[in-house]
């Protein structure tokens, strides 16, 4: 049976997909993503009794499917719009710009080509781009010492500067004449493309353009549906989430929704290199959609998640989580804000690199795996009293015994009592 995640992703979306994550939204800097891109496209998409939330601190947005409406179980699916960056450390004698790597391995960038983006010093509030320039921090092999040329020792972080090709003299006061300096920020240029492999496609910045894709992805097929009556969609594009997840726990305090969903990449497990012996879930990327079971994932939501799945045929894969999901799944706790909360992901590869790659049908899995629980509250008139007594008594628990090894002949969905004698 054809399903949306198990066909190409229409141009339309891939198309949208791309401009999200190609995006200038470095940490603090958000708005490009937030309201250059998804904010006009979610106007074309839902109806105009939709609101739109914009905030004074930071460039977040929150799409609101019923604003003002408190009576409605209020559900938020949070992506975050930040992407890491490298920053502007100082500049040397010889116009070679030192940088911080921020949450890259320094091996990572080099060669890259990169933008960095300036405030114009006379006119404070514009800015500027520099393109064409690339992160280096050797110059050439020639110059490495040999423990380097084997591998035996790696690049540090504070090697790293931003080679602009100038020349001639004075090539210092050629960059301090450009009006760059200490904090500047660096992006990767990388926008996705398809890839070579059926539905995928690899660039830079899926972490974590996709959460907002999904969360933008709900409010259309909501929209598309005709929308809810119990429920009130807060689709949540936050800030800051790279340095501590420090936006979404502002959305959280402004909304206190009763159901909290963090949507954001998580690894492909079962091709990373050398982590056969951490024995972690096998996990991959083209299975469908991850689910966080742990941390404060609440385990009533996630069996509804579950059972959303299962009716819909929607692929779900199992993620342990410790202490902590890592995502903004724990807006709401870290807000102190009381919600039912669990953190979905799409499975990715090379995380934190200009080459991270993902598949289009876990995306779609993603999107449709929150459209379809929305649907189930929505159905059953799901309240926030609804989770408040529904906790899980593992003190009713079954007894289970031995079962059988499933006879291999046995066909997939059949029955041993359907078997011929």
């Amino acid at each position: 049976m054809s399903t949306p995640w198990t066909t190409p992703m229409p141009e339309e979306q891939f198309a949208f997909l791309r401009d999200i994550l190609a995006a200038p939204s470095p940490i603090g800097m958000e708005g490009a993503m937030t309201h250059g891109v998804i904010e006009p496209r979610l106007r074309e998409m839902v109806p105009a009794s939709w609101a739109m939330h914009r905030f004074r601190g930071n460039a977040g947005l929150v799409v609101d499917s019923a604003p003002g409406r408190e009576d409605l179980l209020k559900v938020m699916v949070i992506g975050h719009a930040d992407k890491i960056r490298m920053q502007v450390r100082s500049i040397g004698s010889d116009g070679k710009i030192w940088v911080n790597s921020d949450s890259f391995l320094p091996m990572t960038v080099i060669g890259h080509q990169v933008k960095l983006f300036s405030e114009d010093p006379d006119a404070p509030g514009r800015y500027r781009v520099i393109e064409g320039g690339t992160i280096e921090a050797l110059g050439a092999i020639h110059f490495a010492s040999p423990e380097l040329r084997t591998g035996r020792k790696g690049i540090k972080a504070e090697q790293l500067f931003l080679e602009l090709q100038l020349s001639g003299e004075k090539r210092k006061d050629q960059v301090q004449r450009l009006g760059i300096r200490p904090g500047d920020p660096i992006l990767l240029d990388r926008p996705i493309r398809r890839g070579f492999g059926p539905d995928s496609y690899y660039g830079a910045y899926l972490d974590n353009g996709l959460g907002c894709y999904v969360a933008a992805e709900v409010a259309r097929l909501l929209a598309d549906a005709g929308g809810v009556e119990k429920v009130r969609y807060l689709g949540a594009f936050a800030t800051h989430e790279e340095i501590g997840r420090q936006g979404s726990r502002v959305l959280a305090q402004e909304f206190r929704p009763d159901v909290v969903i963090g949507v954001d990449v998580s690894h492909d497990f079962d091709a990373a290199p050398g982590i056969g012996d951490k024995r972690m879930e096998p996990i991959k990327m083209g299975g469908g959609a991850s689910l966080s079971f742990g941390a404060v994932c609440s385990a009533q939501l996630n069996s509804m998640m579950m059972e959303a799945a299962k009716e819909h045929d929607i692929p779900v894969q199992p993620k342990s989580a410790g202490r902590d999901t890592g995502t903004d799944a724990m807006a709401a706790v870290l807000a102190s804000i009381d919600s039912a909360a669990t953190s979905v992901g799409v499975p990715i590869r090379n995380m934190h690199t200009i080459s991270e790659t993902g598949h289009t049908g876990d995306l779609i899995a993603a999107s449709h795996l929150c459209f379809e629980l929305i649907r189930l509250l929505d159905a059953r008139g799901i309240s926030a009293d609804s989770f408040r007594e529904g906790h899980p008594r593992l003190d009713g628990s079954e007894a289970l015994g031995w079962q059988a090894p499933k006879d291999e002949a046995e066909d997939e969905h059949g029955d041993e009592d359907d078997k011929p004698a």
